[in-house]
């Protein structure tokens, strides 16, 4: 369990002193001197719960004197899509009062206190779908000024979901006020929320609301101590010290990943059953249970049913039953909630009526089931697969490590000119192919290198660094002509590293195949553990807490990002529970087994940088295009049909666009931009604390202009939306038939330090050592069962550009940028639609190709294969 402080869940209001300056105006009272009176006033309360009833009696005992008064009513909806309304636990309906409420104003009264009304009840709810309504009423001064925000107390037993509150001034022919709320109301416990019809940068926030704003950030923040309590909102940063469980099995100990440096100290790590994640971050109902149930019930119902946990499948017959006929399960008393909650993978067969775990069969094995074994299928997901972001073009020959020659042998690879020359036909020299950009290459060398002693020691897998070459052809499609695999030296034996290519021979042809098998092994790995995990949600993660610690909720740029950051911070509690943690679906499936997460760390400390996370500099970067003015979106591609690069161009210009606008309406001026303090405050914060390791690097962007501003945001959206959606609804397309991208490598290659019986079982049934190399029966029907829930979209999904948050329609400009942002995306998906239709386009269409769709942004629920989300939220 994390460890921060405990506040209590009290609302407290801030006078201004009479005799500060700026009393009763716009300026600000210092924290500092806010936070004296807070400790003043909470000293002699105790315990929390008296605190909150305290606060909210007092607040609630102050009269207000109403001389000449307006009729306010509101409307409150309880659950909504998000939670049905329920009763109380002994089955009373909730018509009794459920909610206090009162108004605040946005000015303060003429002895500096906030302006607010008299408590009003909620009582009686009206009928809704999925949802209750309350009806509310207030009397308000005629004098009290526009109202700025609502206080909300949950007088219930049991917590609320509280979806939005709007009011309707009486006489008043104006847009009713809206308070977008979607959020958890603790029982006994006070909550404040602020109007969405406006958003105040902190210079601009009226006088009657920047106590308030001050205090909400305060809580978010909290002090740094104490342990959390699932009910707060206390938004924190502290190191992964809870993957590993020492405390059940030795061999559970994982090392803290402190500051991405590996620090092994059993006593740090602290498992808990759950992870804490701030209320409002929780899942939805449908969410929570169609993870937990493959994830907590499906899979141990499979293990159980599996006696050997190595047992491999003896055929290509025995792979093609999990689609046809299915894998028993041995629970029949549960499948029936299986079979409701994700059909997809639980069926009943019509002969006995027993369940099974049944797997629907990949659009690219349905269109062509020997696809997974051709060259040109193998190079073009390199452009248009699941892992799209690791292909880079050679420009620098011969290939040279930069490990330390000293430990992992000579740097020079054994792909030489002479090789490459043959394998090409001679068409043209090395040098004449490097100045031609016609040479990439998938370089998992370095990376690898340092952990394969570390796996081959696992029980039941193995590991070698890898290099593979690729020769681009005229039609813009890549041809593999080498794969170099090492096993570097270790105490007992020497290096061994052999370079394999394409052959005519029998021998040779099945060398390639199993060569092209464990680089899809390499490729699977760095995908999910770099691509996916590290580049996406683990490095988002911070922008997450960082937005809700310094921006105020009704800071523009929080309004901005936060259906970015949607179901982020769960998913990832999730993952660290079930995922990532020591023993967890990643270490009993891929190839990295234990030492996962140690690549990852290995892979942010040397690759990371968030100025390369924008989609055009990662293009740069890996020379994967470069910079022209006179070429769309400012780049021309080095290799022109490049799908992934081309529809994310797309999307990245889109939400360029859409930022731009926003931030121009709300920063007329540099000089804005550089005074926001709440906007300065994050992104220092986002440096200085998220990424605290690399804090000083000279590579992070300043924070001075409109400009600097909408970059950062527009990697940050491109990083949670775009960027994650092309390596995540991919992966059961490409990888749920797992011969073509399986996660795990058993076996090594026949002529690795090869015997002669070896070579001669080999050679007698060459199948049989591709079979051997596969993953277990258990660890396919894991991976597979994972990665099929992993790209499902949910039914209650929120698509890029598709739906306006509220706050966005109640400005009209910003309202009106934000409908330009979604035409754009609609012209983009038949963009896409076009291109896949295309026959010149080779890396998307043709004899049974799948066409890529990973970016087109809308999707409708399930498994799709299409979809861009706003977040990061599976």
């Amino acid at each position: 369990m994390l460890k921060h402080a405990v506040l209590p869940p009290s609302l407290l209001f801030f006078p201004r002193h009479p005799s500060l300056p700026g009393a009763g105006a716009s300026s600000v009272v210092p924290f500092s001197q806010q936070r004296q009176w807070r400790r003043q006033r909470c000293q002699n309360n105790r315990d929390n719960n008296n605190k909150v009833r305290r606060a909210v009696s007092s607040l609630l005992e102050q009269p207000t004197f109403v001389i000449e008064s307006r009729r306010v009513t509101g409307l409150l909806t309880i659950g909504g899509v998000f939670e049905p309304m329920e009763t109380t636990q002994s089955g009373e309906s909730l018509r009794r009062p459920a909610l206090q409420l009162i108004l605040l104003s946005d000015d303060l009264d003429q002895t500096g206190w906030e302006k607010k009304t008299e408590a009003a009840l909620c009582y009686e709810p009206k009928k809704g779908t999925g949802s209750i309504t309350y009806e509310v009423s207030f009397s308000v001064p005629a004098n009290f000024g526009e109202i700025g925000a609502v206080v909300v107390r949950n007088e219930l037993d049991i917590e609320l979901f509280l979806n939005d509150i709007v009011l309707m001034i009486d006489g008043d022919n104006s847009v009713p006020l809206l308070f977008d709320c979607k959020s958890w109301l603790h029982p006994k416990f006070v909550r404040v929320f602020f109007s969405s019809n406006k958003s105040y940068l902190p210079s601009k926030t009226p006088a009657g609301l920047v106590g308030l704003r001050q205090h909400e950030l305060h809580i978010l923040r909290g002090s740094g101590t104490g342990e959390r309590k699932k009910f707060e909102r206390i938004y924190d940063y502290d190191v992964y010290n809870d993957l590993g469980n020492p405390d059940s099995d030795p061999g559970l100990a994982r090392p803290v990943l402190e500051d991405w440096v590996v620090v092994s100290d059993r006593k740090s790590e602290q498992r808990s059953a759950t992870v804490y994640v701030p209320r409002d971050e929780g899942f939805s109902k449908v969410k929570q249970e169609t993870l937990g149930s493959v994830i907590h019930k499906l899979l141990p119902s499979v293990e159980t049913a599996l006696v050997d946990s190595q047992m491999g499948f003896p055929s290509f017959t025995a792979i093609d039953e999990l689609f046809n006929q299915g894998f028993p399960l041995p629970l029949q008393d549960t499948t029936h909630t299986f079979r409701t909650i994700v059909p997809r993978l639980v069926k009943a067969t019509t002969a006995s009526a027993k369940n099974v775990l049944l797997f629907e069969q990949p659009e690219m094995i349905d269109r062509d089931k020997f696809s997974w074994l051709k060259d040109e299928e193998f190079s073009r997901q390199t452009l248009a697969g699941f892992n799209p972001l690791s292909i880079q073009l050679v420009t620098e020959f011969p290939l040279v490590s930069k490990l330390d020659p000293s430990i992992y042998g000579p740097p020079e690879s054994l792909i030489t000119a002479e090789l490459i020359e043959r394998e090409i036909k001679g068409v043209m020299t090395v040098d004449e192919a490097l100045e031609q950009k016609k040479l990439f290459i998938l370089d998992y060398h370095d990376l690898l290198l340092p952990f394969v002693h570390k796996v081959r020691e696992l029980e039941d897998s193995t590991l070698y660094a890898s290099r593979t070459l690729f020769f681009l052809s005229p039609e813009s499609t890549l041809l593999p002509i080498a794969i170099e695999l090492t096993r570097p030296a270790s105490p007992k034996q020497p290096q061994w590293r052999q370079v394999f290519t394409p052959c005519w021979d029998a021998t040779g042809a099945w060398l390639w195949r199993l060569a092209k098998a464990h680089v899809a092994v390499h490729d699977s790995g760095y995908h999910q553990l770099v691509s996916h995990w590290l580049r996406t949600h683990c490095c988002v993660e911070p922008y997450v807490i960082a937005t809700n610690r310094q921006l105020s909720q009704m800071h523009p740029i929080y309004r901005l990002m936060h259906p970015y950051f949607r179901y982020t911070m769960e998913i990832n509690a999730f993952a660290r529970a079930t995922l990532i943690n020591a023993n967890g679906i990643i270490e009993q499936t891929f190839s990295l087994g234990k030492y996962s997460m140690e690549l990852s760390s290995a892979a942010y400390d040397k690759l990371w940088r968030f100025d390369m996370e924008a989609l055009p500099a990662d293009l740069i970067r890996r020379g994967m295009a470069v910079e022209d003015p006179e070429a769309e979106h400012g780049l021309r591609l080095t290799i022109d049909d490049y799908p992934y690069a081309q529809d994310g161009l797309l999307i990245w210009s889109a939400i360029e666009q859409w930022v731009a606008d926003y931030v121009g309406h709300y920063y007329p001026s540099p000089a804005d931009v550089a005074a926001d303090s709440e906007l300065q405050s994050w992104w220092t914060e986002v440096r200085t604390k998220g990424h605290a390791d690399k804090q000083h690097e000279p590579w992070w962007p300043s924070l001075n202009t409109q400009a600097d501003l909408v970059r950062i945001l527009t990697t940050i959206i491109w990083v949670a939306s775009g960027h994650h959606a092309a390596v995540n609804f991919g992966q059961y397309p490409f990888a749920g038939y797992f011969p073509n991208r399986p996660s795990i490598a058993r076996a090594k290659m026949p002529v690795e330090d090869a015997k002669e019986d070896d070579l001669a079982a080999f050679q007698k049934k060459p199948e049989a050592a591709l079979l051997r190399c596969f993953p277990s029966v258990i660890q396919a029907t894991k991976v597979m069962a994972t990665l099929d829930v992993l790209s499902d979209h949910s039914p209650d999904e929120e698509y890029l550009g598709k739906d306006a948050e509220a706050a966005w329609t109640k400005n009209p400009v910003v309202y009106a940028a934000f409908e330009r942002f979604n035409c754009r995306l609609r012209e983009i998906e038949a963009i896409i639609e076009g291109r896949n239709a295309d026959p010149t386009l080779k890396n998307r269409c043709g004899a049974g190709i799948v066409p890529y769709q990973l970016l087109r942004p809308f999707s409708e629920p399930g498994v799709t294969g299409m979809g861009v989300p706003n977040s990061i939220s599976i």
